[in-house]
């Protein structure tokens, strides 16, 4: 059995900077479906987009919400609203919250790939590596080319102690993207830790852990 210091995982997360989800994963507003719908729901949806604009997520939220229920075409900029108050409450720290937001987003919708990812990070902020790891594989299954969620989940693998699936995704990685760092970094710490599992197994001695400390893979 792998045993191993939580408070590590704590502290290697800590490293992941929201600064890049906040970046690189910039939620947009549309705002051309409430203004083709009725005139109160065109109304609502221009003080929605003030009250965003003055981060007053929870005032923004209601007003998008009363739109959509107006008009159908707001959907997307209710999920919008959710998905920027989602990112404001885990830059508080309040990462169940934050997660609820982006789970009604994905309800409304379900086929914008960000939202996973956005999800996906909050979760692995709160240690929850067992969701994050099914968004990552519903990210994959619905993008398959794309070399970061490779990576993100080979990471997620290596902090789950799963070697065998760790060294897939990083030669998946490294079938796309042959000069990977990362990749080459992280298969060499797998399989050097699986090497000495075998060798444990074989003498009848403790198991290895994997080596630490797991660093999150940087953005590509």
């Amino acid at each position: 059995m792998i045993h191993r210091d939580p408070s590590s995982k704590t502290t290697h997360m800590k490293k992941f900077s929201l600064f890049w989800l906040l970046a690189a994963l910039l939620v947009t507003l549309p705002l051309s479906a409430g203004a083709q719908g009725n005139r109160e729901a065109a109304k609502l949806t221009r003080e929605g987009a003030d009250a965003l604009k003055a981060k007053q997520y929870d005032r923004a939220v209601d007003l998008f919400r009363k739109a959509a229920e107006l008009d159908r075409r707001n959907d997307k900029g209710l999920a919008a609203a959710l998905q920027q108050r989602a990112v404001a409450l885990a830059s508080q720290n309040q990462f169940k919250k934050s997660i609820d937001d982006f789970t009604a987003a994905l309800d409304i919708t379900p086929d914008d790939p960000g939202i996973y990812e956005r999800r996906a990070y909050v979760e692995m902020k709160l240690g929850d590596y067992d969701h994050a790891l099914a968004d990552y594989n519903e990210l994959i299954k619905r993008k398959g080319n794309e070399v970061r969620y490779y990576l993100l989940r080979s990471y997620i693998y290596e902090v789950k102690g799963d070697i065998a699936n760790g060294i897939a995704d990083c030669d998946k990685v490294l079938q796309m993207q042959k000069n990977s760092q990362e990749a080459k970094a992280r298969k060499q710490r797998l399989q050097t830790t699986q090497q000495q599992q075998q060798q444990a197994q074989s003498t009848g001695g403790p198991i290895a852990s994997p080596q630490q400390p797991v660093q999150p893979p940087k953005k590509p």
